[in-house]
């Protein structure tokens, strides 16, 4: 070789010392990521020192994932790889919040057994912007309260129900999301839940605070575990400590009615979703509340 083209590297030669395949270099040579220094008078690549640090930091960024046209930029310093790389964190950051839905979608597909059509709206509903999963709330809460005078601090309740994906949810928080979204959406949970709600009214009576507050599983929680019977003068005792003379028929229209609507599902359904920690169910304490409500209704007649 000529003394003019010492020093200089072939494509084979460059391969070697970076153990990068010859093919590759070739490609990003003919598009420009990679242009050789000269040629030989064979029409041979030849390629400076240099050539080598611009390699590693091709292979390097590529290893990354970035794209050739962003490394191009770096290497024309029309973008430094700070630019390059925030724009690609973005990029990976959408990618693994789809991948997340991905997976949750598929896993709650395994569970449930899904059909296609099932799999189809489930996918649907998990790709949902946060705009047209707020309306799917909205229309909700509109058709389950709207016209209803409901209890003071219920409708405050259903207000702060909007629901919110994070950008980075978990499985779990999917899977919540699908099923709290055809809850929602199906006609009878609406009309049964409106009956709950038109229960709970002022002047039927305090039903709405079965639902509505936590000292009532709290309390019947604790009698529970005590041993009281349901149908005994203690529990009598419990149930006028909670609702005072608040008519026991429509206090147990109200529980049944919450109860049927799958009032509980609905609330344990929400806390996963906004990333708390699911609610315990609380069944045993309503069976007992409706048996304590049954029994003082039959020693009234």
């Amino acid at each position: 070789m000529k003394d003019e083209f010492l020093g200089r590297l072939t494509i084979g030669q460059l391969a070697e010392r970076t153990d990068v395949a010859v093919h590759t270099i070739r490609y990003w040579s003919d598009i420009g990521v990679l242009p050789p220094e000269q040629r030989s008078e064979g029409g041979y690549r030849l390629y400076g020192a240099e050539a080598i640090a611009r390699l590693e930091l091709v292979r390097t960024l590529r290893e990354l994932g970035l794209g050739l046209d962003a490394i191009s930029q770096v290497l024309r310093s029309e973008a430094t790889i700070a630019d390059v790389a925030a724009a690609h964190v973005d990029a990976l950051d959408a990618r693994i919040h789809a991948l997340k839905i991905n997976r949750a979608v598929l896993a709650t597909v395994t569970k449930r057994g899904s059909t296609a059509q099932e799999t189809a709206m489930m996918n649907k509903l998990a790709r949902l912007s946060v705009d047209e999963r707020r309306k799917i709330i909205e229309d909700f809460q509109t058709e389950v309260a709207d016209g209803l005078a409901v209890a003071p601090g219920i409708g405050e309740r259903l207000a702060r129900s909007p629901l919110e994906l994070p950008d980075s949810p978990t499985a779990e928080q999917v899977d919540a999301w699908l099923e709290l979204a055809e809850l929602i959406q199906d006609q009878g949970f609406r009309s049964r839940m409106r009956t709950m709600l038109e229960l709970s009214a002022p002047g039927r009576g305090s039903g709405g605070s079965i639902w509505f507050a936590g000292q009532v599983v709290q309390v019947v929680g604790a009698i529970r575990e005590k041993g009281v019977a349901p149908d005994t003068p203690e529990a009598s005792a419990v149930l006028t400590e909670l609702f005072g003379d608040a008519d026991r028929r429509n206090l147990l229209q109200c529980l049944e009615a919450g109860l049927a609507a799958g009032a509980e599902r609905y609330r344990q359904l929400i806390a996963v979703v906004r990333g708390h920690q699911p609610r315990p169910s609380h069944a045993d304490d309503y069976t007992w509340l409706g048996q304590a409500l049954r029994a003082d209704l039959q020693q009234a007649v």
